[in-house]
């Protein structure tokens, strides 16, 4: 009996030490993997200035109206992942895909990721471009900073277009997130060796080095600072949207999963807001949460076609002096 404890003990202590080093080496690993990327990114976009930082911003496009992309939450650089719809947009319109900050190219945050900061700060950079008339089209967790930053800035918002966005009453937001464990994993190389195992953008519409610079700025940038900060306001940012809709008189056309994996009340939510404007419509698409990844062309379609039926709204009239 004692020999087969020694033996047990003997040998669970070699597993902890087999794993102890092989945690230490992917930490190793992970550190000079990050640090050799990040002299490996390439620059793309300008940077404009807002609020003593630089916040980077992609302007593609010519076209006579504006359309202003926000990302999901998480995103590791939207100017980049917005990549297949922007190509199909920017035929018609001026496309200006925002990285706030913590995301992309741009400055960490120094504030709180609350909405009210995060939408104070996209419209300071739209400002410091003269951007001033768009739509706003958003992805995921930006349909909540939506809510907000149209009812500041409607005189500006000519529209807005959810891609899969986030809706107020949305379930399962208010729960505690693992930020911790999260951390840990990152820190000791897990994140890498997870990623590792399969491209999140294999049999995408993208070019290898561009699905390349994506997964090196998604090393960088995720579990950062301001990512952290996001994350742990997420609660707070959605209850803050409870019971909100978007202005009346504001155009919403919403595209959605047409059968979301993981709430049930998705379509249902959907319809809900679309029905609290004048002109809302809801098109549903069977793709994933990332639609603008697949389903790029159908989008920039209907987009087109929903701003071209609208009435026209004369522009505001300029201050008189």
């Amino acid at each position: 009996m004692k020999k087969f404890l020694r033996v047990t003990l003997k040998t669970i202590g070699v597993i902890v030490a087999v794993l102890a080093l092989a945690l230490a080496t992917t930490a190793v690993v992970n550190v000079a993997a990050t640090s050799a990327e990040a002299e490996r990114i390439e620059s793309y976009g300008q940077r404009v200035p807002v609020d003593g930082k630089e916040m980077n911003v992609l302007v593609s496009g010519s076209g006579d109206e504006t359309i202003v992309l926000l990302p999901g939450f998480g995103t590791a650089a939207p100017a980049l992942d917005f990549t297949p719809l922007i190509t199909e947009l920017a035929a018609n319109y001026r496309v200006v895909a925002v990285e706030p900050f913590g995301y992309g190219l741009s400055d960490g945050a120094d504030t709180p990721r609350t909405t009210e900061n995060i939408v104070s700060e996209v419209h300071e950079a739209l400002q410091a471009l003269d951007i001033d008339r768009y739509v706003l089209m958003g992805h995921s967790i930006a349909g909540i900073y939506a809510l907000d930053y149209t009812e500041r800035y409607r005189d500006e918002v000519t529209a807005f277009v959810g891609i899969d966005s986030s809706v107020p009453g949305q379930p399962g937001m208010d729960e505690e997130l693992p930020v911790g464990a999260m951390q840990t994993a990152k820190a000791l190389g897990l994140m890498r060796v997870l990623s590792s195992i399969g491209d999140p953008y294999a049999g995408l519409d993208f070019e290898e080095t561009t699905r390349e610079q994506m997964t090196m700025l998604s090393f960088q940038n995720s579990l950062s600072a301001s990512y952290v900060s996001e994350m742990e306001h997420i609660a707070e940012n959605f209850a803050a949207a409870a019971d909100t809709t978007f202005p009346h008189d504001l155009p919403v056309l919403l595209f959605a999963q047409a059968d979301s994996p993981d709430i049930a009340t998705w379509a249902e939510l959907h319809e809900e807001q679309a029905a609290s404007v004048e002109h809302g419509e809801v098109v549903f698409l069977d793709a994933g949460h990332y639609l603008h990844h697949t389903r790029s062309s159908e989008i920039a379609v209907d987009t087109a076609r929903f701003l071209s039926e609208l009435p026209p709204v004369a522009a505001p009239a300029p201050d008189s002096f």
